[in-house]
């Protein structure tokens, strides 16, 4: 089983798909980190977005977060993977964390939701409105049974002035929860319209401001979710941070030296590659589990190129190639998102991913892969 794949140089190239690797699905929950895949939403294609809301394939997205479930991971719902601020309204935010919080509560099975601020304009709501925004979610969220994850605002960010702005902000959200939250740090290099967050443009300055404000609610954080593609950073608030909150990784670069550990500390995860690689991110977990720390990172070794190739900048792009990997191993039938955004990385870049999941062994079904990749190449005017 072959295919034409193209090239840079504009030439096509034979490629034969190795065999699917074999991962083993956990008996037991796992225990040696805490672990959340952010999962994407599989857009309806029938249907025009109207009056600013998109539309979901909702048995089809809902299905995907029982086959991560399946893996023994937990579901990040509605987090930036979920195309949040980026085609994802609030009112479909809203509904997606309640049908998935459903769930989970019937299967008892662990699901986080995001807390946003995506009902505002950035500049022109004021902290005042950031922190009703904020509680107004939250308020929702906890209803809901799910535990919440205070993610950051691009509304804050545009009207702060400084480090006391999102200090007052943050302090009477942390106050109003009735449950302890997880507080995302989301850098740059994911979302532009975030830089300069916690009143500093370089996150080594913003330290300080961030740990503060954590030591000060530790009660109320049950952890931080840090997506700065800085591991230095990372590993300096693990060993800042109080004993009681933890550190979920989101680094999709560095996370199998991450979640590792370095010997004093180790980062948990909540990641959007995780969507990508559920059945390999399970089994590594399950060996480090057992303390094979090498049987961990050889499985996990060739996913690293994988992750960094689909999280390439600019990296707030990475959902399109999570949901057309989702595409090629089944569990969608279209390759299509929310707001187009299927568009936003070029053949070549898919053709990558395709290669680069294949090394990791995870086309579950290499024929349905080539059969789908086909399909694509040719709509996109390659003749395979």
């Amino acid at each position: 089983m072959e295919i034409l794949l193209p090239q840079p140089d504009r030439t096509l190239a034979r490629y034969r798909p190795g065999p699917p690797r074999t991962f083993p699905r956990p008996t037991q929950p796992i225990r040696c980190r805490v672990a959340y895949a952010a999962a994407h939403v599989v857009a309806d294609p029938w249907l025009e977005p109207s009056d600013g809301t998109c539309h979901l394939d909702w048995e089809a997205t809902l299905a995907y977060r029982r086959y991560l479930w399946s893996w023994g991971l937990g579901v990040a719902e509605a987090m930036d993977t979920a195309q949040r601020g980026m085609g994802l309204d609030p009112g479909t935010a809203r509904e997606l964390c309640r049908r998935t919080a459903q769930i989970a509560r019937s299967m008892n099975a662990p699901v986080v939701c995001g807390v946003n601020t995506d009902d505002l304009s950035p500049g022109q709501a004021s902290l005042q409105d950031v922190e009703a925004s904020y509680r107004r979610q939250l308020e929702w969220v906890e209803g809901l049974g799910a535990q919440a994850v205070v993610m950051s605002s691009r509304a804050l960010c545009a009207v702060a002035r400084g480090p006391a702005d999102y200090r007052r902000v943050y302090r009477a959200l942390l106050r109003s929860a009735t449950r302890p939250v997880l507080v995302h740090w989301l850098g740059e290099p994911f979302d532009p319209a975030l830089r300069g967050y916690w009143g500093y443009e370089d996150p080594r300055e913003a330290l300080d401001v961030f740990v503060d404000l954590v030591a000060e609610h530790a009660d109320r954080v049950e952890g931080v979710k840090v997506s700065l593609l800085d591991p230095e950073v990372e590993i300096q608030l693990r060993r800042r941070l109080p004993p009681s909150v933890r550190v979920y990784t989101g680094d999709d670069f560095h996370f199998v030296e991450l979640i590792r550990g370095d010997g004093e500390s180790a980062s948990h995860a909540l990641l959007g590659i995780f969507d990508a690689i559920a059945p390999a991110a399970s089994a590594a977990l399950q060996l480090l589990d057992r303390g094979d720390v090498a049987g961990y990172e050889e499985i996990l070794a060739p996913c690293v190129p994988l992750s960094r190739h689909i999280f390439c900048a600019p990296t707030y792009r990475y959902k399109v190639g999570l949901v057309f990997l989702a595409y090629l191993n089944g569990h969608q039938d279209h390759f299509r998102m929310v707001g187009g955004m299927e568009s936003a990385r070029s053949v070549l870049h898919l053709v990558e991913v395709f290669v680069l999941a294949d090394r990791a062994g995870l086309l579950q079904d290499p024929e349905r892969a080539v059969h789908r990749m086909r399909a694509f190449l040719r709509l996109a005017g390659v003749d395979v």
